[in-house]
């Protein structure tokens, strides 16, 4: 071995060895230290953020985080109350609030997210298994549909919605509430859980949303129905008005032309009176008048020598010029 190899090693021997004799370790203000003695932990966890002490080689160091992590949970399929089955994906929250505790029972945060599945994960299937599907999609029980809500153009949608005792927020907290006392004895503090995703399972997504058509069809059938009473009743409205409108119109109309036919009559009859050269005259033009309105260019008529409409033709004919 030649001279420099030898100096490389031996630099690194000692360098080695100055750091398992380093009495020193430096604790952060995001980390808690546990101190452990061939394997057990010696004293209380060390959470003050600054340079402390220890002994080489004999005490080992374990550095525990003390900000908040994540837990996020697998989605799982699981019954509701109205045996309806969901896809369900949550996550949640959580800090090592007693890191004595936690060492002692889970050594590292690979045990405790397996900790946190078997623990919030069952108490998730518990929840949801005692509720309606309505109370896992709605975010809370406040949200009733309310009258305008329930309206579309202006038509009322009955629509019966099962009470809400709960919502989803509800049921957040109840997995919160049961999870917690459960991890508080590994040392650790939940801190929220919600649900993340919420889907129907795919072997009866299928059904389901044909079920909801029919309904959104059965509810716009209904619309179409009422629709078309109200048209028929407009309709109806309609040519109730317009009959009474012709009928009044109609009043006046015969009232007008009675009116002007006696007016009419009463001028003749005075005229009719006033001579007889206006009487004969009046004859005339009414004989003319009928005969006009009874017969046209292509009407024959045959005319006896006694009728009034003769004597008129025959009093028209041409006299022979005087000599």
């Amino acid at each position: 071995m030649n001279r420099s190899l030898r100096n490389l090693v031996v630099a690194a021997l000692v360098a080695w060895v100055a750091w398992l004799a380093n009495p020193f370790y430096v604790v952060t203000e995001t980390e808690q230290v546990i101190v452990t003695q061939f394997g057990k932990p010696i004293g209380a966890a060390v959470t003050n953020a600054g340079l402390h002490l220890r002994i080489p080689v004999i005490h080992e160091v374990h550095r525990i985080e003390r900000r908040a992590l994540e837990w996020d949970g697998e989605p799982r399929e699981m019954p509701t109350k109205d045996k309806t089955y969901l896809v369900v994906d949550a996550f949640a929250r959580w800090r090592i609030s007693d890191p004595d505790a936690f060492f002692l029972r889970l050594r590292d945060e690979r045990s405790a997210r397996s900790r946190l599945d078997d623990i919030i994960g069952g108490e998730i299937r518990s929840v949801v298994a005692a509720h309606d599907l309505i109370e896992i999609v709605r975010s809370n029980r406040e949200r009733q549909p309310t009258r305008e809500e329930a309206k579309a153009d202006g038509i009322a949608l009955q629509v019966h919605w099962p009470p809400i005792q709960s919502g989803r927020a509800a049921l957040d907290r109840l997995v919160q509430e049961a999870s917690a006392p459960k991890l508080a004895s590994f040392g650790i503090e939940l801190l929220n859980v919600q649900f993340t995703r919420i889907n129907y399972n795919r072997a009866v997504e299928q059904s389901i949303y044909q079920r909801m058509i029919s309904e959104r069809q059965q509810i716009a059938e209904r619309f179409r129905s009422e629709g078309q009473g109200e048209a028929a009743r407009i309709l109806g409205n309609r040519e109730k008005e317009l009959q009474l409108i012709e009928s009044e119109a109609y009043r006046k109309v015969q009232v007008v032309r009675g009116e002007a036919d006696a007016r009419a009559s009463e001028i003749y009859a005075r005229a009719y009176n006033q001579t007889p050269t206006a009487a004969e005259f009046y004859g005339f033009m009414k004989t003319l008048e009928t005969w006009q309105e009874a017969a046209d260019a292509n009407t024959t008529l045959l005319l006896g020598t006694d009728s009034d409409v003769f004597g008129l033709l025959k009093g028209l004919r041409p006299q022979a010029p005087a000599r």
